[in-house]
């Protein structure tokens, strides 16, 4: 499908820089890139052969390093910034040295050098306070006062100081739940805990989700680089990308585990059981210095049981965003992924 708005990409973006380019989105993006004709430049903490085989230059980078950060992006116009420690469980100060000091150092370095536009990836976790998410956008939700996660509390640090730029234009994308065939994160937890028989549906099992076909996710950033200038409407702000329709969750994760061969969960707890379970599950892994997360936590917990939706109305309007592929598409390029016989 085009996309009238990506026509000419590579003269209106110049050189990419993709921060965490090596990662499940980062990679999609730098694929678009390439697609586009784009020249474009890849930085992780290692290298990866699938990125450069892509044709991108690579090179090895730790956002919390801000002389390699500014070097790094020498001569590149426009900046895709993705790089994250993601996790519902860890230390503060982990989360916070590569999600806040790492964009702030990717910010520096973009207003040092004269970059001509940042696009941030955030995430719709910024703006969780407990409660319900249905349709929600970026005008009807705020920060909240207190963060039960020191990954979401880090990315909404994060946020705030990329959108209070006033230098250089700047906006932030909040993809929610980004699925696709090689997700290396969130699919392979729950078959993996559905075949422990460590899976449990969580409340009634009827609340509602938006995901975020990682295709759709990487073309949005695009979509909005390609008309970020200072004046633009979405210059400064944050939007939800995602699918626009919803699902089930517990309903779509059954699709997910059937295709996998994975049983479905048999047990169901009640949101305030899980709510208790994961605090339990903190302090002990706190306590005794555990490694790893906890099986459940309390943000976990909430997110399991709660509706979490997004509109895209906002991101139509101000940059023009286009769904390039539907829910049935996405769901359908999982379920074949897993359906794929081993080797």
């Amino acid at each position: 499908m085009t996309i009238p708005s990506l026509t000419d990409l590579h003269g209106r973006l110049g050189r990419c820089f993709v921060t965490g380019g090596g990662g499940f989105l980062g990679t999609e993006i730098v694929r678009q890139l390439r697609e586009a004709g784009c020249e474009v430049t890849s930085g992780s903490r290692r290298r990866y052969p699938h990125v450069e085989a892509l044709g991108a230059a690579s090179v090895v980078l730790d956002v919390r390093d801000a002389a390699a950060v500014r070097a790094a992006l020498e001569g590149h116009t426009t900046v895709f910034h993705t790089a994250a420690i993601p996790g519902a469980f860890g230390p503060r100060e982990l989360f916070w040295s590569a999600n806040v000091d790492g964009t702030q150092n990717v910010l520096d370095a973009c207003k040092a050098i004269g970059v001509s536009r940042l696009i941030h990836t955030s995430s719709p976790s910024v703006v969780f306070d407990g409660h319900d998410h249905r349709e929600a956008t970026a005008a009807s939700t705020d920060y909240p006062e207190r963060f039960l996660s020191p990954y979401p509390e880090s990315k909404a640090e994060a946020e705030r100081r990329v959108l209070a730029e006033r230098e250089l234009p700047v906006v932030a994308l909040r993809p929610h739940l980004i699925v696709g065939p090689g997700d290396p994160n969130l699919l392979p937890r729950l078959i993996a805990r559905a075949r422990q028989r460590r899976l449990a549906v969580v409340g009634h099992g009827t609340n509602r989700v938006s995901l975020s076909d990682v295709r759709n996710a990487a073309s949005a950033h695009l979509q909005a680089a390609s008309t970020l200038a200072p004046g633009a409407p979405h210059q400064g702000r944050a939007y939800f990308v995602n699918q626009r329709e919803s699902v089930v969750l517990w309903d779509w994760i059954a699709t997910i585990l059937d295709a996998a061969g994975a049983p479905r969960p048999a047990r169901r707890v009640s949101p305030g059981t899980a709510y208790r379970i994961g605090a339990v599950l903190e302090s002990a892994w706190k306590l005794l210095r555990l490694g790893g997360e906890p099986p459940m936590t309390r943000f976990i917990a909430q997110q399991l049981a709660l509706d979490h939706t997004y509109s895209l109305a906002e991101a139509e309007r101000d940059f023009g965003y286009v769904e390039r592929w539907s829910l049935q598409e996405c769901t359908a390029s999982i379920v074949a992924a897993l359906e794929q016989p081993a080797g």
